[in-house]
């Protein structure tokens, strides 16, 4: 049932069928009319053409995904209670997932992939970290924090709403307390039996790659007896579980010499063998061809660089940089090694990303095979309504 008072966004004939597939997003294109003067991020009714309900969403003016979708029943109104229902089975489900019991950092949402678009929620520790992405929940912010405190119990929120794609929305970025009082300069969480400092002020996206939890397992096994180069090493949460798989020697890239100082730290935290690790600031791909011309070479390879693309549009200057960097590294890999590599750009497809690894391996002029197809750990699920959701692809390669 419709709410005469919501405002109505009109669907171009032709153009409703991903929604009719419950695909959440509404592209400006598709949007044949827009009637009672929507403000941002408040919630409207869609319909198609011919004036019947579609779903309920709410408005962007400036994005080019013109709507975000609530709910696909007409019946279901949004507010506070809609968000405590979202949360609370959002949370619930991860806290089913036997892979997650050993840890103590956890995404607990995951935007559109648990229907809330836009809203990111990790846990670290005692500490929840937040980003209100999108204009629809940020309109509900101060409820969200609210429900958040109710359904969790954890009563320091943090907020990192700065990523890039806030500018598409018209928002300004917001860093600092949502509840609660300033975090510690670090806090440490355990994973697996590792523990490592989180600077969830200013670390990337939220602190740490919580994504990459069951790859980082992955690599370590991988590890034993060889020598490691982990590029794009950030606080080092590949380089440990590497030395903690009985790796021979690490070298450890990246172009921050914080991250670096705290992987250095995180190391010491696990009584890891420091000796064993060559700490090098740079940037990769200059790196990466200083090491080729030193006769340099690495029985395991682990490429995690950010994203290069984050839409389509962006993907063929991404494919180049993504080409160059693996040609580089497969240069440098012994005979019976393996190139761990990996891409978070929404941008680029698994195929998309399997090709330009094919294409650089083509070029090394080596034998490699594709061992191991990778992806992000389980509390980053992917709707199936919802693709886009799985935006990390990882491949091992073998030669």
């Amino acid at each position: 049932m419709m709410n005469k008072s919501i405002p109505i966004i009109t669907i171009k004939s032709g153009r409703e069928k991903s929604l009719l597939r419950k695909h959440p997003w509404v592209f400006s294109g598709a949007v044949e009319d827009v009637r009672g003067n929507p403000e941002r991020g408040q919630t409207v009714d869609i319909l198609d053409s011919k004036g019947q309900f579609l779903a309920r969403g709410a408005y962007s003016p400036i994005s080019q995904i013109r709507s975000r979708v609530w709910t696909w029943d007409s019946k279901e109104q949004v507010d506070a209670s809609f968000f405590r229902m979202r949360l609370q089975k959002a949370i619930s489900s991860r806290m089913n997932l036997p892979m997650l019991r050993d840890t103590n950092a956890v995404r607990l949402v995951f935007g559109e992939s648990d229907g809330l678009p836009g809203l990111i929620v990790d846990r670290y520790a005692n500490m929840l970290v937040v980003q209100l992405l999108f204009s629809g929940i940020e309109r509900w912010r101060e409820e969200i924090a609210e429900l958040l405190l109710e359904c969790t119990g954890i009563e320091q929120i943090y907020e990192r709403s700065d990523a890039d794609v806030l500018a598409l929305e018209g928002l300004p970025e917001k860093i600092g307390v949502l509840r609660g009082c300033e975090p510690p300069p670090r806090i440490e969480i355990n994973e697996k039996g590792l523990k490592f400092w989180v600077d969830v002020a200013g670390g990337h996206k939220t602190g740490f790659y919580l994504d990459q939890r069951d790859n980082r397992v992955m690599v370590g096994a991988l590890a034993h007896g060889r020598d490691v180069l982990d590029c794009f090493c950030y606080t080092g949460g590949f380089s440990a579980y590497a030395l903690m798989g009985g790796a021979s020697s690490v070298t450890a890239v990246d172009a921050s010499a914080s991250a670096l100082a705290l992987m250095h730290e995180n190391l010491a935290l696990n009584d890891l063998d420091i000796n064993k690790v060559t700490f090098q600031t740079g940037d990769v791909f200059k790196v990466l061809r200083e090491l080729r011309d030193r006769g340099r070479s690495f029985d395991l390879i682990i490429l995690d660089p950010p994203k290069f693309a984050a839409t389509v549009a962006q993907a063929e200057r991404a494919a180049r940089g993504y080409k160059d960097i693996n040609l580089l590294a497969l240069k440098l890999l012994r005979p019976g090694g393996y190139l761990a590599t990996f891409s978070c750009s929404g941008g680029v497809s698994a195929d998309l990303f399997q090709k330009i690894v094919a294409g650089a391996a083509l070029d090394s002029g080596l034998d490699a095979r594709i061992l191991m197809r990778l992806t992000q750990s389980a509390d980053h699920p992917v709707a199936l309504n919802y693709p886009e959701g799985e935006y990390l692809k990882g491949l091992v390669i073998g030669v």
